[in-house]
């Protein structure tokens, strides 16, 4: 019997850029905002945030802002076939310590988001992505010891382990979270993303940051 064909239906994007962000800037990032990242989160007491920033806020944010955006409109190609202006609608730090967690959530407002990972990360506390509550799929499913987890039938996806410098984007409706952090302190930098418009034969409308 010949070999049936499988094809992969409208997969989701999600790039990995390693060593976007320079060990310098990396390291001049963590001095200046791990200490102004006071705004608590609902998720854990262990994980903090400063408010939402701006590139121009910081000489630091624009050099981040320079590096990340040819990314964007390589990434915003892939979700809507065209390479076109993108800007950093907002940044924000997040510091997780030792016990941390963060909730499972989307972005709102944006239409690419992303990290830069500014320390490393431990292996049990890597980005976390999953499909939506309330998708598309069956109501029955399948699960015991003898199931094999695939692409198909997956419910998460665990992401690489990064490396200080990387950063990662992905669609901002994807959901994701950071499962509890054993231990160390896990220091990243997250930011959303707008194009400057999008056109769908003759209906044009415009974003600004």
């Amino acid at each position: 019997m010949p070999e049936a064909e499988v094809t992969g239906l409208f997969p989701i994007p999600f790039m990995r850029a390693p060593g976007t962000i320079p060990p310098g800037l990396v390291a001049a990032l963590v001095a200046h905002f791990s200490g102004i990242a006071g705004q608590e989160n609902s998720s854990s007491p262990n994980l903090t945030h400063t408010a939402l920033l701006q590139p121009d806020d910081s000489p630091l944010l624009v050099d981040v802002a320079a590096a990340i955006t040819p990314r964007l409109s390589e990434f915003g190609a892939l979700l809507f076939g065209e390479r076109m202006p993108w800007s950093l609608k907002e940044m924000w730090v997040n510091v997780m310590e030792a016990g941390g967690r963060q909730a499972m959530h989307n972005h709102a407002n944006s239409f690419i988001s992303g990290v830069v990972y500014l320390t490393p990360v431990h292996p049990e506390a890597r980005t976390v992505f999953m499909k939506s509550p309330g998708g598309v799929e069956f109501s029955f499913k399948n699960e015991h010891d003898g199931v094999v987890i695939g692409p198909y039938n997956a419910e998460k996806w665990v992401s690489p382990e990064p490396v200080p410098g990387d950063v990662v984007f992905f669609p901002s409706f994807l959901m994701h979270a950071v499962p509890r952090n054993p231990e160390g302190r896990r220091i990243t930098l997250a930011f959303n993303a707008i194009p400057r418009s999008l056109d769908s034969w003759g209906y044009r409308i415009g974003f600004s940051g």
